[in-house]
């Protein structure tokens, strides 16, 4: 008996009569902001190209007879998936509820957790629209921060690409497609053999694979055999050594490489000036034979011939990778794309190979070709140069802005801070990780991340490259960002054109940002961007780092992924507080950056009983510190503080940068 598969919309799988069960041996539902956004970003990207979206795969197992009025399923595979489209059809159920207005597909709840009490009745109260009366320790808190992001996430996204939410939910209710999956009855063991064939099934063909296939297949124009022969070993050398995010490209090649490619010195300075300089450097070992590169080879070796050498100096780990990148090889390419051509390309790698057919492939020019081959060597050798990681070294992690370097006169290399060694500069190198830190962490996303767009632009493009002058212009890109885009501070705020229209100034003046329209923008629910919060706290940061009083702890402070918005005086406090008034409790002086795990526990936590917890724990912001240094917390001290922080703010629209 084998297993059936249909074709089900989400509305037929969310609003039909079948009831799906995660069972206990599932772990916990896992997804946070990042893979939270991308699915929201995914249907309204469909939405607006009015396509039919596969979504994906849901295994299931039917359980027999167990009750007569609806079909029961046990999730085998997909249950994150399945856990977020209930969460996303909640709070579209609620809020058409608010307009009165019947919901046909969300009129039950399909989804119920095995023997998890806590995940049953909280995804009832968000369901139902009554979290509020959710108790900390009856509440699964990761449930209830999905929900938490969807509410936040979608209105911004819905806004920033002119989707309405009645298209959304029509979309995603009647055009989104599932396969559903229903192994057939045949015991356990069909089970265990459906989780073996999971286990040990083979890698599918990335998009960026079939893409390199398709540009070496381009360069078969050159007549030449052996022109051709090392234009196409040139090329996926390149991209061998760019493949790799976690990688410098400088360890793709070798000693011998490094030294034509990167400067004899310090393997530090990208010598080669287009394609033919690059190939002219590098070493072909055997006879010029033309490379092939079909499908079907670059499965047989996905990985790069030169990953790892004895010189490299990742060497002494060959088993694990030092480093973490911001972003995935396929979505970098679009970005190389997009510098390299300037032109408004979607930053969506689900469109990798069509907009490459259009802007590379249909050209049909191996001069395009070899062009975006060297492109790509530039654009990876800034990234790893200039743009941040996530070093995992000796049991820690922490962010680095490091460079790749030649050890004194050897064939090893080692890293060092980008701008700084001896030459006065290590605290402009913290400075500009700091800033990069914050635009990461308040775009988990890997598609759509404008802030690298925006730095890679300004450093293909740019003559030299200073720490004064890189550091203007986040800083500058920062602002644009928060004040023209985020708060409205100017009508023309697109990122295309904030990064390639005006090389990313800031448009917005003190008196574009009025004060009413300013406390709107401000308040719970209408910040558009976590970079709102994450950019104060780099200024505060700045402010407060060689204080006295507070440096000691604040100079320390690291941006990490911290997505829910915190009330410090709670919403709803304990017994025996009184509330505060709306618009004080919602007020921008009232709230933080935090952990959702924190804001599950701590979110009826009085304001002192907050500051006690976070004298034994790390903090959450800075701006949270500041908060915390207030002898007590009320009405008074919140605007206060709001005052205090928008003069901050506004200060940034008229000062210079202090280096």
């Amino acid at each position: 008996m084998t297993e059936r598969i249909e074709q089900l919309t989400v509305g037929r799988l969310l609003g039909g009569d079948a009831h799906y069960r995660i069972p206990i041996y599932q772990r916990n539902y896992a997804w946070d902001e990042g893979e939270i956004t991308q699915l929201i970003q995914d249907v309204i990207d469909y939405t607006k190209r009015d396509q039919n979206y596969y979504i994906g795969t849901l295994v299931v197992f039917k359980v027999v007879k167990e009750r007569a009025d609806k079909e029961v399923y046990e999730t085998i595979d997909g249950q994150q998936r399945l856990t977020t489209l209930s969460l996303l059809a909640s709070y579209l159920k609620n809020e058409k509820e608010k307009e009165e207005t019947d919901v046909f597909w969300c009129r039950k709840l399909s989804l119920e957790f095995e023997c998890r009490e806590n995940s049953r009745r909280t995804l009832s109260k968000i369901f139902g629209g009554n979290t509020e009366s959710l108790a900390p320790d009856e509440t699964n808190s990761a449930l209830l921060n999905g929900y938490q992001i969807i509410r936040k996430i979608l209105p911004q996204r819905l806004s920033e690409h002119n989707v309405s939410e009645k298209d959304f939910a029509g979309y995603l209710f009647e055009r989104v497609h599932i396969m559903r999956v229903t192994l057939p009855q045949d015991t356990e063991d069909y089970l265990n053999h459906y989780f073996e064939i999971m286990n040990n099934r083979g890698e599918q063909l990335e998009k960026h694979e079939v893409l390199k296939s398709r540009l070496l297949e381009i360069l078969n124009r050159i007549p030449d055999p052996e022109e051709k022969a090392e234009n196409k070993e040139c090329m996926h050398r390149i991209w061998e050594a760019c493949s790799n995010m976690e990688k410098y490209a400088q360890s793709g090649f070798s000693p011998e490489e490094r030294h034509n490619l990167f400067g004899n010195n310090d393997w530090g300075e990208l010598k080669a000036k287009d394609f033919n300089a690059v190939k002219n450097s590098l070493s072909y070992g055997g006879p010029k034979e033309a490379r092939t590169e079909k499908l079907t080879e670059i499965i047989s070796h996905p990985q790069p011939p030169n990953a790892r050498t004895s010189d490299d100096p990742n060497a002494a780990d060959v088993d694990q990778e030092r480093f973490n990148s911001v972003t995935n090889f396929p979505n970098f390419l679009l970005h190389v794309l997009r510098v390299s051509t300037g032109k408004d390309l979607p930053l969506d790698d689900k469109r990798l190979i069509d907009i490459f057919e259009d802007e590379i492939i249909k050209k049909d020019s191996p001069d395009e070709v070899k062009k975006f081959g060297f492109d790509l060597l530039k654009c990876k050798y800034i990234y790893d140069r200039f743009i941040i990681k996530r070093e995992f070294s000796q049991g820690k992690d922490r962010w680095r802005l490091q460079r790749y370097k030649r050890s004194d006169g050897g064939q090893k290399a080692y890293y060092t801070n980008t701008f700084g060694e001896g030459d006065g500069q290590d605290d402009i190198n913290r400075r500009i990780l700091m800033l990069l830190a914050a635009f990461h962490v308040s775009t988990p996303t890997q598609a759509y991340k404008h802030w690298l767009n925006a730095a890679l632009h300004w450093l293909y493009n740019a003559e030299s490259i200073t720490a004064e002058s890189y550091c203007t212009h986040l800083e500058n890109v920062a602002k644009a960002f928060v004040f023209d885009r985020y708060l409205g501070g100017h009508p023309n705020a697109e990122y295309y054109e904030i990064i390639y229209g005006r090389n990313g100034l800031c448009k917005s003046t003190s008196s574009s940002l009025p004060d009413d329209k300013l406390r709107e923008r401000l308040s719970f629910g209408n910040i558009k961007n976590n970079l709102v919060f994450n950019y104060l706290d780099y200024i505060l940061w700045l402010k407060h780092k060689d204080s006295d009083q507070i440096g000691k702890i604040i100079s320390t402070y690291e941006f990490t992924f911290r997505s829910s918005v915190e009330h410090y005086y709670p919403q709803h406090p304990l017994p025996g507080h009184p509330p505060l008034q709306q618009e004080t409790l919602n007020s921008f002086g009232n709230l933080c950056l935090i952990s959702h795990g924190k804001n599950s526990r701590l979110s009826n936590f009085m304001p002192q009983a907050k500051k006690e917890y976070y004298q034994k724990n790390p903090i959450d912001s800075v701006k949270q510190y500041l908060m915390m240094q207030e002898a007590s917390w009320d009405a008074s001290s919140i605007q206060n503080h709001y005052d205090e922080m928008v003069k901050v703010l506004r200060e940034q629209l008229i000062v210079a940068p202090d280096f």
